[in-house]
């Protein structure tokens, strides 16, 4: 037996087993094993099938596979690209998901660049102070280097259950891929634990005012802000589109406006983080328009959890409220330029030219 041809095999198909299997826990929770385990693969399958492509010629060239035991390998091999494409097909129903016609895909950046996020047409500004939370309050701007004016906003915010993560991870390839269309995108830090419920939404609050004072300075136009996040983030989005000028939230500042125009959810959690008011379930009422996101086997923040929370804001918001499922989406999903995301950022494009206010004349 090949070891060294059989344990790379053999954790591939492990992990892509676990991807189309997709167990979850009963109930939401901040960790589960199975979103360690697929995270990687469920959205980067092509990369599997070069991994086990390479590996597979490399046990060739070294005559692993003159024996019954590399043989064997090489089928469960197989039976591993097999299931990868069956992760792809799972991404390739995402425009269903959407009810929307996409164009061609840039197959070149999702099949040989995923990681790469960054375009040379798109300026990013770090690090801008918006509070006085030192490294916490700080923020990034996204913009087209000709700074053309009049860009709808969307202001993002990471996952990490309030504990962990920064404006360096998920989504860059969004907000890149929007900046380059004319949007201006401000991703944005805010308070951890050891800090508290409010202070992560007052930061939230500190962002829109400060979005609201300077974004014209990156050709942005403050007329429409679309507030985004992932996970903790979509917490974050769906407080700020539900308690709009609440002084409870906006501690010295009460007099700024920081109510925005849509909502974006990516795998939110919607619950309580501390007692009551820490949920946007407790301010369900009447919100601007709401596009919430969620993958289908997502192990972390339950589907159920998703559904159950714009059900509640349709029945209560006169304002549409779209809610989409991802076939095979995982926690995470926005991390990578992967061929699912990338139907994503198309959506969350015709989303909000559909709520944002015509340019100035």
């Amino acid at each position: 037996m090949p070891i060294g041809y059989a344990i790379p095999v053999a954790l591939l198909a492990f992990c892509t087993a676990t991807a189309i299997v997709a167990p979850r826990p009963p109930h939401t929770t901040p960790s589960h094993w199975s979103f360690w385990v697929t995270l990687q693969i469920n959205e980067l399958p092509f990369v599997g099938i070069y991994i086990l492509v390479a590996i597979s010629a490399l046990a060739f060239a070294q005559g692993d596979l003159d024996s019954p035991g590399g043989l064997e390998v090489l089928g469960f091999a197989v039976l591993t690209v097999v299931g990868l494409a069956v992760l792809i097909e799972r991404a390739l129903r995402t425009p269903a998901a959407f009810g929307l016609t996409f164009g061609r895909r840039p197959w070149a950046h999702i099949l040989l660049a995923p990681t790469v996020k960054r375009r040379r047409d798109v300026a990013l500004v770090r690090n801008i102070p918006y509070g006085d939370a030192g490294k916490h309050n700080l923020l990034d701007v996204y913009h087209r280097r000709d700074r053309r004016g009049g860009g709808p906003v969307l202001v993002f915010f990471h996952g990490g259950g309030f504990r962990m993560g920064s404006k360096n991870r998920e989504a860059r390839a969004m907000l890149n891929q929007l900046a380059a269309r004319g949007w201006v995108c401000v991703n944005a830090n805010y308070r951890l634990a050891p800090a508290s419920f409010p202070d992560h939404h007052v930061d939230g609050k500190k962002v829109v005012a400060w979005v609201r004072s300077h974004i014209g300075e990156y050709g942005g136009d403050p007329r429409t802000i679309i507030a985004s996040g992932s996970s903790a983030g979509g917490h974050m989005a769906a407080m700020l589109a539900l308690t709009p000028n609440d002084p409870a939230f906006q501690p010295g500042f009460e007099g700024e406006n920081t109510a925005i125009d849509a909502a974006i959810g990516f795998g939110g959690y919607y619950g309580r983080i501390a007692g009551p008011g820490s949920s946007p379930l407790d301010h369900i009422g009447e919100a601007p328009p709401f596009l919430v996101v969620h993958g289908a086997n997502d192990s972390l923040t339950l589907v159920e959890d998703a559904r159950d929370f714009a059900g509640r804001l349709r029945a209560a918001s006169s304002q549409p409220v779209r809610y989409v499922e991802l076939p095979g989406g995982q926690h995470g999903f926005d991390l990578y330029y992967s061929l699912r995301y990338s139907y994503v950022i198309e959506a969350v494009a015709a989303f909000g030219e559909s709520v944002r206010q015509p340019p100035s004349s």
